[in-house]
């Protein structure tokens, strides 16, 4: 037996579900792995996240070239699936009234950790009927939560099991190299030669114009993944508890329309236009802030992780060979197409225009 086996039998010993039987849960697109444990009526989540399976995550006070060095978690500011990433947040979440897995045991050092069994009434699967009021109130809800997220108080650092945790801001470099996906990618899944230096060139100014933009939003806590395959409807809790969270060990001092694009930009299922409404709608209820700076903000920042979005399914399906991810494509042109509408994004319409042309993009081609 592996010694990684070994702390896996520990950590669920500890947790009281020895002897239990294990289910493999599909994967997802991260390097983290998941069992459904069951045992005498009860059931828990295994996580396995061996440290070594990515880079390691940004250190606090990391400089540019440090983090250029370490590689990509450091540059995007990611956990790099770190399970004292996923405590930390997870206690701190949860003490503020939202909820996510409670830990039943965990292993900073092997990677494991077993959690709380939070159901599989996923957004995603509950929306299935399309039933259009449903949609409407769970999306109003995930707005609410959102403008609850947005009230809370965000330290510097979270106690984790291991010292401490930083929240990180989501800054200049991050948003960089998340958007340059794009230009690295897209080219090779059109079929196209590399892009050369002088549309580089133009590229670089165009994306950075939108970052500096970006740069000057509101900053709020950040979660990433936001979306509804990452969130669990909780029939019998009450109010924003009602809101199982799932992912979000990769939380930054982000900005407050970058969660509203990963909810209502979504790759993998179609969001209605009440559905985004009622989200937006409670947001501004709430916060009081003013629409149309938040709508503003939700095209801005949702144009660089629509292509932060489209750049990484291009990697998956040209190097990974991960052809499933192709039938997501053409949901992402129309949320780029829909956002490019923008007049503060003409300069970028026009490039994408000129160099990567909308309708190709978005082909299946399956």
């Amino acid at each position: 037996m592996s010694s990684f086996e070994e702390a896996i039998d520990d950590i669920i010993q500890k947790a009281g579900f020895e002897n239990c039987q294990r289910i493999k849960l599909m994967e997802d697109a991260s390097t983290r792995s998941y069992e459904r444990l069951y045992k005498d009526n009860q059931t828990a989540i295994l996580m396995k996240a061996p440290p070594g399976n990515e880079n390691p995550p940004c250190p606090k006070d990391a400089s540019v070239e440090e983090r250029l060095d370490l590689g990509w978690n450091a540059t995007s500011r990611l956990a790099g699936s770190r399970v004292e990433a996923f405590v930390a947040l997870s206690n701190f979440l949860s003490k503020n009234g939202f909820s996510t897995p409670r830990i039943y045991a965990s292993d900073v050092e092997d990677g494991v950790a077993v959690i709380e069994d939070l159901g599989l009434d996923l957004y995603a699967e509950v929306l299935k009927d399309n039933d259009v009021y449903k949609e409407q109130s769970l999306y109003k809800l995930a707005g609410e939560l959102l403008a609850k997220l947005h009230n809370t108080e965000i330290p510097a650092e979270l106690p984790a099991p291991n010292g401490v945790w930083p929240l990180l801001e989501f800054d200049a470099l991050a948003l960089t190299v998340n958007a340059d996906l794009f230009v690295s990618w897209v080219p090779q899944f059109l079929g196209m030669a590399e892009y050369s230096q002088d549309v580089l060139a133009e590229w670089a100014q165009i994306r950075s114009d939108i970052i500096a933009k970006i740069l000057k939003h509101p900053r709020k806590l950040t979660l990433r993944d936001y979306h509804a395959e990452n969130m669990l409807y909780l029939n019998d809790r009450e109010g924003m508890a009602k809101i199982g969270l799932l992912d979000f060990q990769d939380a930054v001092i982000g900005f407050r329309a970058w969660d509203f694009s990963m909810l209502l930009h979504d790759a993998r299922r179609d969001v209605s236009k009440e559905a985004h409404e009622a989200a937006v709608k409670a947001y501004v209820a709430i916060t009081r802030i003013v629409e149309e700076d938040l709508r503003n903000e939700i095209d801005l920042e949702g144009a660089i992780n629509i292509l932060r979005i489209i750049g990484i399914f291009a990697r998956l399906i040209e190097r990974d060979k991960k052809e499933k991810y192709r039938a997501f494509m053409p949901r992402m042109v129309g949320h780029l197409e829909t956002v490019l509408k923008n007049p503060e994004l003409a300069a970028l319409k026009s490039w994408i225009e000129r160099y990567a042309p909308l309708k190709e993009l978005g082909q299946i081609n399956v």
